[in-house]
């Protein structure tokens, strides 16, 4: 069984390393330092933390003063107020000015669970994807997603990283590193491919090894890239297996599907699935039944490659 990890755990232990090292490090939250884990970097450079409240726009506009004045902002809430709450302020003040604001948003997705919908943010990935000059990642893991914050304290300009609250099945080793724009061929496949991110990664592995038992080559890429997304990798893997599938523990509507969508429509058509929340809102739950009730399992996803591979298909046959 592989090891599972929390990403947010990752986070708060990564970025109270760097502050060790890098002085201009400042971290804020919105009195959820607990459930985000910034309460690492807090009891370790309490000088340098700033918990505004339950005051996420206030937060956001604080962060964008403290980059101005050459200060590297990690400012953390869930994910639901980070890209709702806070929406214009996170365009008007970070994304317009293009400022050096690093936003970590925990508890993203279904998997917050029994928290339902009013927690459950759907739509992010969609609203930070929409900013101009938004770096926009969702690790598949706890090592992604420390080598995403290390990446992001080192770039100057706006990030948006979507963690969340459960933990996730391991897919990399310490030595991960992440570059924007760059996605990892986990496998290759003739007949189908996944492209995943977040927790759906490492279904998408268990998927591909349900499929290879029928004598169907599915191959798997991680995308925890989805702003700027690798249009290299996308576009290869479509030439490669004629088939793809976009999973994402995010709506269908915006998020990693619509990006694969796009590209590959507008310079390789083939058949593309979108494996998300459908639109609509998802009931309160353990996170188990919610994601079997979406289908994110890797019976699900096998589902889901079946039915591209059967569109491929039909589309050679007219």
């Amino acid at each position: 069984m592989a090891e599972m990890l929390a990403l947010r755990d990752y986070y708060g232990k990564t970025v109270a390393e760097l502050g060790k090292t890098n002085k201009d490090i400042v971290v804020l939250d919105a009195d959820l330092s607990g459930s985000t884990r910034t309460s690492t970097f807090a009891k370790a450079f309490p000088e340098r933390f700033f918990n505004m409240g339950v005051a996420e726009q206030d937060m956001i506009g604080t962060a964008a003063g403290l980059a101005a004045g050459g200060k590297i902002p990690f400012a953390s809430t869930f994910a639901i107020f980070a890209s709702g709450r806070a929406w214009e302020q996170v365009r008007q003040a970070v994304g317009y000015p293009h400022q050096n604001v690093k936003i970590i948003a925990t508890h993203g997705g279904i998997t917050v669970g029994p928290d339902g919908p009013s927690h459950q943010a759907g739509e992010d990935i969609a609203l930070m994807r929409a900013i101009p000059g938004m770096t926009v990642i969702m690790p598949a893991d706890a090592h992604e997603t420390a080598a995403a914050v290390r990446w992001a304290a080192a770039y100057v300009g706006p990030v948006y990283i979507r963690l969340t609250r459960d933990k996730f099945p391991v897919v990399f080793n310490d030595s991960k590193t992440f570059t924007p724009g760059k996605g990892d061929q986990l496998k290759k496949g003739a007949d189908v491919t996944f492209i995943a991110c977040g927790l759906m990664t490492s279904i998408a592995l268990e998927a591909a090894a349900l499929l290879e038992k029928e004598g169907i080559s599915a191959g798997v890429v991680n995308m925890a890239s989805i702003k700027p997304i690798d249009r290299d990798l996308v576009l290869q893997a479509a030439a490669e297996s004629g088939a793809l599938v976009a999973a994402e523990e995010h709506s269908i509507i915006g998020g990693l599907g619509s990006a694969v969508a796009e590209l590959v429509a507008e310079n390789n058509p083939v058949p593309v699935i979108r494996v998300g929340i459908q639109d609509d809102y998802i009931s309160s739950g353990a996170p188990e039944e919610l994601l079997e009730a979406c289908g994110f399992t890797a019976t699900g996803l096998a589902d889901a490659a079946r039915r591209a591979v059967q569109l491929k298909k039909q589309a050679a046959s007219r």
